[in-house]
């Protein structure tokens, strides 16, 4: 346990005297912040007004609000007002704001991910991506790998936070008495031989064949190409999928589909998919869209869309080289080649 260290002490010896650092350090500080409030928020639920129904409206990518994600992102805006930005992404907003042209630092996020758990109890959270800024130049348009930092919170049994300055990944735990988060896991490392996945199985008639063929192997338990058991999680809450995957290891995936609408994933590239990238790449596994590394790909536009495959780096790996070599899955175990195990 390292819980004597404070977030508010490990951003601050991260900053030191540079520029760009005390930015970064001002903006995780305004989050943490930030998620204090939502969590009480959350806490409290219908007796502090907090319903999980819907406000009657669309965000700027068309998915239904909630109350909460009206009011996570009215307080994540107030908490980062005093913080040097040059502009501001957030995914209830159409448009990015534009702060100070001079700031060294941009910032995205989404204020509460999952927000359709919010009527049944069950987890969510808050991302955030943080990246460097040049004045004159059109934010929100670099690879995921410019990122500075990365950030995600969680809001369960526990509010945790967990970071990535570019140098490993941390996990701070809210300290309800006194306010502030304190270190429980430092440099986190991601299990590699942790036999799960998580993945809405109920749409496997409409996944790509490469996808298909990762989970009928993983199906097919000690009698397929794999020789072990797999156990199937889906919470449908990419922080939860995160933080179960940096603990446990494991795959998660939400890979794009046949369905109308998902041919390019559901999740956010640029507030989504980078800064859980940026994390799980710094906790030595990977993430990709299928073929390609996620921290790879630049978006063209703040709200753009994309699959996301990530967890431990073995997994990854098989998966893309599904995705590159079809013939992959039949050189594994020719039995299982195009074998369908929820098919007749």
């Amino acid at each position: 346990m390292t819980d004597d260290l404070t977030l508010f002490a490990h951003t601050n010896t991260f900053a030191g005297q540079d520029p760009v650092r005390l930015a970064v350090a001002a903006a995780v500080d305004a989050f943490a912040a930030a998620s204090i409030e939502i969590s009480e928020l959350i806490g409290r639920g219908a007796l502090a007004g907090i319903t999980g129904a819907a406000q009657g409206g669309e965000n700027a990518d068309g998915d239904v609000q909630k109350d909460l994600d009206v009011r996570a992102d009215q307080i994540i805006r107030v908490a980062l007002k005093s913080v040097p930005y040059a502009a501001l992404a957030s995914e209830e907003a159409e448009t990015y704001e534009v702060g100070d042209e001079s700031a060294p630092i941009s910032i995205a996020y989404d204020p509460l991910d999952g927000s359709s758990n919010i009527e049944t109890n069950m987890t969510v959270g808050t991302i955030f991506s943080i990246m460097p800024s040049t004045a004159g130049e059109t934010p929100f348009n670099g690879k995921g790998s410019a990122q500075i930092a990365a950030g995600f919170v969680v809001y369960g049994p526990q509010t945790s936070l967990v970071l990535t300055l570019g140098n490993g990944v941390d996990i701070f735990t809210l300290d309800r008495a006194e306010k502030t988060y304190r270190m429980i896991r430092q440099r986190v490392q991601i299990p590699v031989e942790t036999a799960e996945y998580a993945i809405n199985a109920s749409n496997y008639r409409h996944w790509e064949q490469p996808v298909r063929d990762f989970v009928d192997q993983c199906l097919a338990g000690e009698e397929g190409p794999r020789s072990k058991n797999f156990n199937m999680r889906w919470i449908a809450s990419l922080v939860a999928e995160a933080y179960r995957i940096l603990i446990r290891g494991g795959v998660f995936l939400y890979p794009s589909d046949a369905r109308k609408g998902y041919a390019d994933g559901r999740l956010r590239l640029l507030y989504e998919a980078h800064p859980m990238a940026f994390i799980l790449e710094q906790a030595g596994g990977g993430a990709i869209n299928g073929r390609e590394r996620i921290l790879d790909l630049a978006p063209t536009s703040i709200h753009q869309r994309v699959p996301l495959i990530m967890g431990s780096i073995d997994k990854v790996r098989r998966i893309e080289l599904f995705h590159l070599d079809p013939a992959a899955a039949s050189k594994a175990d020719p039995l299982f080649a195009r074998r369908g195990l929820f098919r007749v």
